[in-house]
C-alpha cells in the first residue's frame, strides 16, 4: 500500500495512481468510433471493412459492437468463421512522416439482436438508442465482438520524438485483467 504524501496546504494527500497500460489503451479506443474489422471470407482470404463501434460500459466485461446489414460479406463470413480482428487507427494529421498508431483486437464474433442487453447498453454510452422498430435499422443485425486476452498496441501513449527516432520500441502488447475478459468457457477456448 502505498504511504500518504504530506501536501502543502491540505495536510495529508494520497498519491496519484499511474494509469496502467490498459486503461491507457481503453480510454483511448473509447475515445475512437472507427475501426477496421477484418474477417475470413469462403476462400480462406482476409475481408477487412470500415466500421463504427460501440463498447460495453466501463468496468463491465469488454465487447465491441458494430450495427450491419445482415446481408453483408461480413455477415457470412463471420457465419462460417467467427475469428475476426478489429483495428483501432490513431493517425498523426499533422505529421505525415510518423506512421499511425494503432491498437489491434483479436478476438471471436458472434451475432445478435437489436434488443440485446450489452448492445442497448453500449450504444447508450454514445447517445444512441437501437430501435428494432426503426425504418433505418430494418434489415440490420449486431455483431458483438469478445476479445482475446492480448491487445497489440503501436505507438499509443508514446511520445512522437520517440516514434520518430526508433519506431521499432512504439511497439507493445497489453493484457486485458480477468475480471474484464467474458467468462463464458466456449468462447474463452476458442481465442
Amino acid at each position: 500500500m502505498a504511504m500518504p504524501l504530506l501536501g502543502a496546504a491540505t495536510g495529508i494527500v494520497e498519491p496519484e495512481q499511474e494509469e496502467s497500460p490498459f486503461d491507457l489503451v481503453e480510454r483511448e479506443i473509447r475515445g475512437k468510433s472507427f475501426a477496421v474489422l477484418s474477417t475470413v471470407d469462403s476462400k480462406n482470404q482476409p475481408h477487412s471493412t470500415g466500421v463504427a463501434y460501440v463498447m460495453s460500459p466501463r468496468g463491465e466485461e469488454l465487447e465491441f459492437y458494430v450495427v450491419t446489414q445482415a446481408t453483408s460479406a461480413k455477415v457470412r463470413n463471420l457465419k462460417r468463421n467467427p475469428n475476426v480482428t478489429l483495428v483501432v487507427t490513431f493517425p498523426h494529421h499533422y505529421l505525415r512522416f510518423i506512421p499511425d498508431s494503432t491498437v489491434m483486437i483479436r478476438g471471436v464474433a458472434d451475432l445478435v439482436g437489436l434488443d440485446d442487453e450489452g448492445a442497448q447498453a453500449a450504444f447508450a454510452q454514445r447517445g444512441r438508442k437501437l430501435d428494432a422498430n426503426s425504418e433505418a435499422l430494418k434489415g440490420t443485425v449486431v455483431i458483438r465482438i469478445r476479445p482475446s486476452k492480448t491487445l497489440y498496441c503501436y505507438g499509443v501513449g508514446v511520445g512522437l520524438n520517440q516514434m520518430r527516432k526508433d519506431p521499432t520500441s512504439a511497439r507493445y502488447k497489453v493484457t486485458i485483467p480477468p475480471d474484464r475478459l467474458v467468462k463464458s468457457e466456449h468462447l474463452r477456448e476458442a481465442i
